[in-house]
């Protein structure tokens, strides 16, 4: 259950009650949500008028030459873009990653990395999780507004 909606599915994706399918798609949905927490406050701190110092290039073009939102890719060099992708893409494949089959769904700390988790009671860890859920169902609206 996610207060205050509670459980959420209106297309039925989960109606089968098929629990590993569930906790794809709720792994999914918080990745999703953390790409989409940084987007989103990526996006409004350069609409704010705050950059990066320095040069995107050899060429002497400055990160706050770079125009807001989908404008920037086609600003960016292309080999910016690819070095872009390139990150993301090791990112995904090894970081970003449930090594360890962590205690739940998004649980990516794969025994190294702990921030403190361990030392919250189950209910705060509970109640931690869900605001990471809803904040970040709250960033995934707020990027789609934004494109």
């Amino acid at each position: 259950d996610q207060p205050p909606i509670g459980f959420w599915d209106p297309l039925n994706f989960c109606e089968d009650g098929d629990a590993e399918k569930f906790e794809r798609y709720r792994y999914v949905e918080l990745k999703h949500g953390r790409i989409c927490m940084l987007a989103f406050l990526g996006e409004v701190t350069t609409r704010a008028g705050i950059h990066l110092p320095g040069q995107v290039d050899y060429a002497g073009d400055t990160f706050d030459s770079i125009p807001n939102g989908w404008a920037a890719i086609g600003a960016l060099p292309k080999e910016g873009v690819v070095q872009l992708l390139l990150f993301v893409g090791f990112l995904e494949l090894f970081i970003m990653k449930d090594i360890t089959g962590g205690e739940f769904p998004g649980d990516f700390r794969n025994d190294w990395i702990d921030y403190g988790w361990d030392t919250f009671d189950p209910a705060e860890q509970e109640s931690k999780r869900a605001i990471e859920l809803a904040n970040g169902r709250g960033a995934m609206m707020g990027v789609i507004t934004l494109l």
